[in-house]
């Protein structure tokens, strides 16, 4: 683990710590049947942590962790404004498609003391 050292403590860098839970994710869906298409793939309206496909349906992934529910849990944190941001996005990787696919956005949800949770169609993708 590459960490940052203050004082006494180490601190890991958020997106290494991203990473480890994009990848954890990714290996839940595969397992499941699902295939990658893209990881963290950026524009200007944002990211789209997983992109993968199930049959002829792309599966656009958001990947939430929380270290503790004091301020909601990892579903409650996607709030209307990521949400609106996650259409952005699809939208524009859409866009670069010569035909669009049916398509879903679904959540891995990561928190301690819980089991993984997987929640399908969380927002209507377009």
């Amino acid at each position: 683990m590459i960490g940052l050292t203050r004082g006494a403590r180490s601190v890991r860098p958020p997106r290494a710590d991203g990473d480890e839970f994009e990848r954890a994710a990714e290996a839940l869906l595969t397992q499941a049947g699902l295939t990658v298409v893209a990881r963290n793939w950026t524009c200007r309206r944002g990211e789209i942590d997983l992109i993968m496909s199930e049959g002829a349906t792309l599966v656009f992934v958001e990947v939430r962790k929380r270290s503790g529910s004091r301020f909601g849990g990892a579903a409650e944190s996607i709030g209307r404004q990521k949400r609106e941001r996650l259409r952005a996005a699809i939208s524009l990787y859409l866009s670069g498609l010569t035909q669009e696919p049916m398509c879903r956005v679904d959540a891995v949800l990561f928190e301690p003391g819980k089991p993984t949770q997987w929640l399908k169609n969380i927002v209507e993708a377009t």
